[in-house]
C-alpha cells in the first residue's frame, strides 16, 4: 500500500486539482475494436498537448543569444553527465550556470570544478561540509543549497535559458513547475513529470510561453519526425523497445529471474531505475502515457514494437500511411543535443556521436510485445484511458516497486538472491 498512499501525497495543492479535474477518455472493453481516425488527434481528450501532432518554427521567434545558458537537474545520473558532454563538446554554443544532484559529492566536485556553476545544490544535505572540502581549491566558489529548496533555486536561476531535467522520478515534479513559471525551457528527461502532472504542467507551459522538448530518444525521435507536418498530418505513433533485459528469456522461466538480471540491459546504459523499468517494460508502457500527452495522441492510435536493434527510436505513421523514422545508434547524445539545440541542428565529431552505417547496422527486425511475459504495458494503457490521477498513482507504485528492487540488490549479500517476481508482482497486483 505504501506505493498508492505515496502517491496522493505527492498529488497535492493545484497539481492535484487539475489532476483531479481531468476528464477521462473512453475505455475500451476486452474483444471491442475500434476505427483508425482519419486524424489521430480527433478523439485526444486531455490538457494542451506540447505539440499537437506537428512541430512548428514561429516566423519571427526570438533568437537565444549565445552560448545558450542551462540549469541541469540530475548532473551526476546518465542524462546528467552525457549533457555536460555535450556542453563541453560544444563550449561557444552552451554554458552551465548552475547545476542540482544527488549524493555523488566526488563526481559532482569535477563537474564544479571543470563548468564553475554560480550554484550547486546538492540533496543530501549531510554532504555539504565534505563537498566544500573538495572544492577549497575552487578560484570560483559557487552558492550551494541543499534539499528541494536547492533544486528549486537551480530550476529557477535567472541566468539560465532552459533547464535539463535529468531529476528521477516525481522528484521532478516541482522544479519543472517551477522552472516553467520562471520563463525556462524544458529539456525534459524526467518523463514522470508529464505522467503525473500533465494536466497541471501542460497548461502552465502555455499560458507562460514554454517550450517542452523531449529528451527521451523515443519522444526525441517522434519530435524529429514531426518537423514540418502539415496540420492534422500525424495518424499514428510507433514506439520501438529493445525488449529490455528479458527480451530472450521464455515466459515460463521469469519467475525464476533475479534482481541482478533485470540491471543487465543489452543495448543501453542508463540508472538502475530506468534499467529496471526497461526489464519489466513499464518504462515503455509509461513512453505510451508521455507520448499521449506530449503529442495530442488518442491512446487507440501508440503502438509499441519490439527492435531489439535499437537503430530506429521510434516512427510515425502519417495520414497517407508513409512511414518517418528516427535512425542512429544508442546513444542518448544526440536526443539531448536535439532538445538543447533546437531549432537548429549542430555539427558534431564521428568520435563524439559515430554516423550510422547501414552495412555495418546489419538487419532490422521487429516482432509484437508479449503481454503475457509483460504485463505493465497494458497497466499503462488503463491507467492512461482511466485518466485522472491513475497514471500518478502507477508511476508513484512503479517508482517504489524499482527502489525495492534496488535496494534488495544492494542487500543482496546479506539477504541473499530474491526472485525478481517475488518483488515486482505483488505491486503490479495492488495496483
Amino acid at each position: 500500500m505504501t506505493a498508492l498512499f505515496s502517491s496522493q501525497a505527492m498529488l497535492t495543492g493545484p497539481v492535484s486539482s487539475a489532476l483531479c479535474g481531468h476528464a477521462a477518455p473512453r475505455v475500451l472493453k476486452r474483444g471491442q475494436t475500434q476505427a483508425v481516425s482519419t486524424t489521430c488527434l480527433s478523439d485526444y481528450s486531455g490538457p494542451p498537448p506540447a505539440w499537437p501532432g506537428r512541430a512548428v518554427i514561429k516566423e519571427h521567434s526570438d533568437k537565444v543569444k549565445l552560448p545558450k545558458k542551462f540549469s541541469l537537474l540530475g548532473s551526476t545520473g546518465s542524462i546528467g553527465t552525457q549533457s555536460l558532454e555535450i556542453i563541453e563538446e560544444h563550449p561557444e554554443q552552451f554554458e552551465l550556470v548552475a547545476l542540482g544532484a544527488g549524493s555523488n559529492i566526488e563526481l559532482l566536485a569535477d563537474q564544479i570544478r571543470k563548468f564553475q556553476p554560480s550554484l550547486v545544490a546538492l540533496k543530501d544535505g549531510s554532504k555539504v561540509q565534505q563537498l566544500r572540502e573538495l572544492i577549497k581549491d575552487v578560484q570560483k566558489q559557487p552558492d550551494i543549497m541543499t534539499g528541494q529548496q536547492g533544486a528549486i533555486a537551480v530550476a529557477e536561476h535567472p541566468d539560465a535559458d532552459a533547464v535539463i531535467t535529468g531529476i528521477v522520478g516525481c522528484a521532478g515534479l516541482q522544479p519543472t513547475c517551477r522552472a516553467i513559471e520562471a520563463g525556462k525551457d524544458i529539456c525534459l528527461a524526467n518523463k514522470e513529470t508529464l505522467i503525473a502532472g500533465a494536466p497541471y504542467v501542460l497548461p502552465l507551459a502555455q499560458k507562460h510561453g514554454v517550450h517542452i522538448l523531449p529528451a527521451d530518444s523515443e519522444h526525441s525521435a517522434i519530435f524529429q519526425c514531426i518537423q514540418g507536418l502539415p496540420e492534422n498530418g500525424l495518424r499514428r505513433i510507433i514506439l520501438t523497445a529493445s525488449g529490455g533485459a528479458f527480451r530472450d528469456w521464455p515466459v515460463e522461466k521469469m519467475k525464476t529471474i533475479k534482481v541482478a538480471d533485470a540491471l543487465k540491459h543489452p543495448n543501453w546504459s542508463m540508472g538502475r531505475k530506468i534499467t529496471v523499468d526497461s526489464a519489466t517494460l513499464m518504462n515503455k508502457g509509461l513512453e505510451v502515457i508521455e507520448a499521449h500527452y506530449l503529442f495530442g495522441v488518442d491512446y487507440d492510435n501508440i503502438d509499441i514494437v519490439i527492435h531489439p536493434q535499437s537503430i530506429i527510436h521510434s516512427m510515425v505513421e502519417t495520414q497517407d500511411s508513409s512511414v518517418l523514422a528516427q535512425l542512429s545508434w544508442p546513444s542518448m547524445r544526440i536526443p539531448i543535443l536535439v532538445t538543447m539545440s533546437w531549432p537548429e541542428r549542430l555539427p558534431c565529431s564521428d568520435q563524439f556521436c559515430p554516423r550510422l552505417d547501414f552495412v555495418k547496422m546489419g538487419d532490422l527486425t521487429f516482432k509484437a510485445p508479449d503481454d503475457a511475459k509483460y504485463p505493465a504495458m497494458q497497466l499503462a494503457y488503463s491507467a492512461g484511458r482511466s485518466g485522472g490521477t491513475m497514471t500518478g498513482v502507477l508511476s508513484a507504485a512503479n517508482e517504489q516497486a524499482s527502489l525495492l528492487c534496488c535496494l534488495f540488490q544492494d542487500l543482496s549479500p546479506l539477504l541473499g538472491s530474491e526472485p525478481f517476481s517475488c518483488i515486482i508482482m505483488p505491486f503490479l497486483r495492488l495496483y
